[in-house]
């Protein structure tokens, strides 16, 4: 559900050169960024990592960003990350009117996994689409779209179309996109595999038998084309 309050984020403006100055900020536990877009100039900033990580998990699309007492509205445009320890590194904020939709990328989560009666027998459920875009007011950008597999059997797919889309949020990627999948147990899988390989063993050994049959026939055809050779010579 999208929330309405938006966390405050305060941060300190900076200087946008010296990747020495910069290095030191990260040591001191600080995020550089930048603030651009809308009607203002770009405003480069550092933030603490954990004030930054709280006021993100914390509220929705939306945070009120405060740099030398200016507070303006924004939603995190991109966010470069440490490649070991997935600490942010950098991050770009953009400006947003509130009055005005804009177009997000939110998590697609799964539920409904313990009543899915394939689950249940088993079965595996097997996620390939794990984000989606979306449009909507800033403040009303949801946290995450839910998706349900409830009453999904083993073999059965489930479409984007299929997904709890709250009132304002429009899906910008294809309905029919199939986005989650319950699969058929492992062991049946392997199973099922190992049963084909033997079956195929089973019909290629007789061939192997001929095989072997009519090589030996060759062979001994060779032996015999051999010794006439041999008892002409001797004549």
């Amino acid at each position: 559900m999208a929330q309405s309050d938006n966390s405050t984020l305060n941060a300190s403006p900076r200087e946008p050169h010296g990747s020495r100055s910069t290095r030191r900020l990260r040591r001191e536990g600080q995020v550089p960024g930048v603030l651009y877009g809308g009607e203002g100039e770009p405003v480069s900033f550092s933030v603490d990592g954990r004030e930054l990580r709280a006021a993100l998990h914390a509220s929705g699309a939306v945070v009120d960003l405060v740099v030398a007492g200016t507070s303006e509205p924004a939603v995190l445009k991109d966010a470069q990350r440490h490649p070991v320890r997935g600490e942010m590194t950098h991050v770009d904020f953009v400006r947003v009117n509130l009055n005005v939709a804009i177009q997000a990328v939110v998590p697609l989560i799964v539920v409904g996994a313990d009543e899915s009666p394939g689950v249940v027998e088993g079965g595996v459920v097997d996620q390939p689409i794990r984000e989606v875009n979306v449009e909507a007011l800033p403040n009303e950008i949801p946290e995450s779209i839910e998706i349900s597999v409830a009453e999904l059997n083993i073999g059965e797919t489930a479409p984007l179309s299929a997904a709890v889309v709250p009132s304002g949020v429009t899906l910008l990627d294809e309905a029919d996109l199939v986005v989650v999948s319950l699969l058929a147990p492992r062991l049946e899988v392997e199973e099922s595999i190992e049963q084909e390989t033997e079956l195929i063993g089973e019909e290629g050994g007789p061939s192997e038998g001929a095989s072997d049959e009519g090589e030996g026939g060759e062979s001994g055809e060779g032996s015999d084309e051999s010794g006439s050779e041999s008892g002409d010579d001797a004549g």
